[in-house]
């Protein structure tokens, strides 16, 4: 998988730029904190950026080991390779999703009062930390205040407001925001030169406009559609929706059936893809919603629709209904013909 095989292996690979620069910076001033916060929604790269981190102060042949100036993991020292195959002993990760009691914590505490065997320093990194039990932050609470002068905790979070405040002061904070366009376009190059393809630019920034602001979902949509060799910028727009996206609700406006689900199956003979084709009406029903209420004005041209409240809330409901049940239809394009279906019906009543 892309997001896997691409994920970043050095800090100049870090995705997000504001981060790389941060951790960057903190590296050279040789003054570590003994305790990170990385905060961000999925796919934001905050396990890699700890990784690296580990790599980065654990190297053998950087700054931290007393060669040159460079604080880049070399990727080729023993420590590096042991980190990168997630078997240094010095380097723990946990998964507080499925680690949560105290029993762990405990013995994870236990575990980092020990020397390091073969680095310089012990790295503990907690995915899903907001996870952890109330009585197990309590008992991590002393360890990371006067943690051993070898022992780095990075804990990792998609929801900062379940992690305590007492836990949130004893960390460097560091927040993984949404990917900018621009950084998931830059790292989606690096995959496509690693994979050798030949791909439109004005596909790599669809791609971006399209991944949810994530990094791991813009890969995993480049692989999608290389996949489906669709590596143009005329088929990526057909498969994900966009094309439609704006014509279909003009198309559900005229009251029109008939010509609804023609279109509805002229999109699915050319391979367009259901999932997102839905997941772009949903956002830009949402925009009408919202600017119909005054709260947000359209950055884009207005569509050609005048959708009352109660039509853009019945849209809503019925494409949601429709993006849930796609798990579980044997064919895909069902549940949203079912939708305009219900739609029009309702207009009757």
């Amino acid at each position: 998988m892309f997001y896997l095989t691409y994920r970043p292996n050095k800090l100049e690979e870090i995705d997000n730029s504001n981060v790389q620069k941060t951790i960057e910076s903190i590296l050279k001033s040789k003054k570590l904190p003994h305790a990170f916060l990385f905060v961000g929604q999925k796919g934001t790269g905050k396990t890699s950026a700890a990784r690296i981190f580990a790599k980065s102060i654990n190297c053998l042949e950087n700054s931290f080991a007393g060669k040159g100036t460079s604080v880049e993991p070399c990727n080729t020292c023993k420590n590096c390779h042991s980190i990168d195959k997630s078997s240094s002993s010095d380097v723990v990760e946990m998964d507080a999703a499925s680690h949560r009691g105290i029993d762990e914590v405990r013995a994870l505490i236990k575990e980092s009062s020990l020397l390091p065997m073969h680095c310089d320093y012990r790295v503990f990194i907690i995915d899903e930390a907001h996870m952890i039990t109330n009585d197990a932050f309590n008992a991590l609470l002393k360890t990371l205040e006067e943690p051993p002068e070898t022992v780095i905790f990075i804990l990792a979070t998609t929801n900062m407001e379940k992690v305590p405040k007492t836990i949130q002061s004893r960390c460097v904070i560091i927040n993984f925001k949404k990917a900018k366009k621009d950084d998931v376009v830059k790292m989606l190059k690096r995959v496509s030169k690693a994979e050798n393809l030949e791909i439109e630019p004005k596909l790599l920034e669809l791609i971006a406009n399209n991944s949810e602001e994530s990094f791991r979902d813009a890969a995993k949509l480049l692989e999608e559609l290389v996949i489906q060799k669709k590596l143009t910028f005329k088929e990526g727009e057909t498969y994900l929706g966009i094309l439609g996206k704006e014509h279909l609700l003009e198309v559900l406006h005229k009251k029109d059936l008939k010509e609804t689900l023609t279109w509805i199956e002229e999109f699915s003979t050319a391979g367009g893809n259901v999932k997102y084709l839905i997941e772009q009406i949903l956002e830009e029903l949402r925009i009408l919603l919202l600017a119909k209420n005054g709260i947000r004005k359209e950055e884009r041209e207005p569509l050609n629709v005048n959708f009352s409240l109660i039509e853009l809330s019945r849209l809503i409901k019925l494409f949601q209904e429709a993006y849930n049940n796609l798990k579980n239809t044997p064919v895909e394009i069902i549940p949203l013909e079912i939708a305009v279906v219900d739609f029009y019906n309702s207009r009757k009543n």
